[in-house]
């Protein structure tokens, strides 16, 4: 018997905002736990417990005729995120499964902290490790172990994607991108205040002006790719957007 997932929330269509599936109109699925504490996270709430009460315990079944209800035919493309997905067993192969059953395309971000063999059925796979300014450290050994199950397989479309704050995390990023050269690397900047109200365009154009010029002088991020957090350029800090 395949278990429940536990989702906290699921919205859409919208535009996916960031990393290798920018500007794809897709659905969101966003999974419940964490086995991260980033400092700096925007989606706290799916493990600080401040929102387990909007957790429900759904079969991949459930999932997809939610996911109908909310968007009919609108829509080719679903982005799991958390939390940590990886978390997940079973219920999220199987999930994937139904998706591909329905000609949907299925998008998941992790941090590379955990493994699952369903890794090898996803569409569009981000493993996006963290920086020095989440406060959380890399376990090299468990990463460098992901990404040559996926080097080595016929995965599906994989990339890596790491936020960038300041010049230490920049460091981080080049370190990544010299270790694991032939996948494709997305940078972005990273949002400094999740909670700010209003207009927060400015800041973040900012922030990426910044980045681009480390990216420009440096002849070792050549091939990397700097993109913006387009979602929050254009619907600021609002959730479910």
């Amino acid at each position: 018997m395949v278990s429940k997932i536990p989702v906290i929330e699921i919205f859409g269509p919208t535009i996916q905002g960031e990393g290798a599936v920018i500007g794809v109109k897709t659905m969101f699925v966003r999974t419940y736990g964490c086995d991260y504490r980033c400092g700096w996270c925007d989606s706290a709430f799916t493990w600080d417990g401040s929102a387990k009460d909007q957790v429900q315990l759904m079969e991949p079944e459930a999932i997809v005729a939610a996911l109908d209800e909310l968007a009919g035919g609108n829509y080719d493309c679903v982005t799991i995120s958390g939390g940590n997905p990886a978390l997940i067993g079973d219920a999220m192969g199987q999930f994937i499964g139904d998706l591909h059953a329905r000609g949907l395309r299925a998008a998941i971000e992790t941090q590379g902290s955990r493994w699952q063999e369903w890794f090898l059925e996803v569409d569009i796979l981000t493993i996006s490790p963290k920086p020095p300014s989440s406060g959380m450290e890399t376990d090299w050994d468990r990463l460098d172990d992901i990404m040559a199950k996926l080097e080595g397989s016929e995965a599906g479309a994989h990339s890596l994607k790491v936020v960038v704050f300041d010049a230490a995390d920049y460091a981080y990023a080049k370190q990544v991108h010299l270790r694991y050269p032939s996948v494709p690397l997305f940078l972005q900047p990273g949002n400094d205040n999740v909670t700010e109200e209003g207009d927060i365009s400015v800041r973040l154009l900012g922030k990426l002006e910044w980045l681009f010029q480390l990216v420009i002088a440096d002849p070792e991020m050549n091939r990397v790719r700097v993109l913006p957090q387009l979602h929050a350029l254009i619907w600021h800090n609002k959730r479910g957007k």
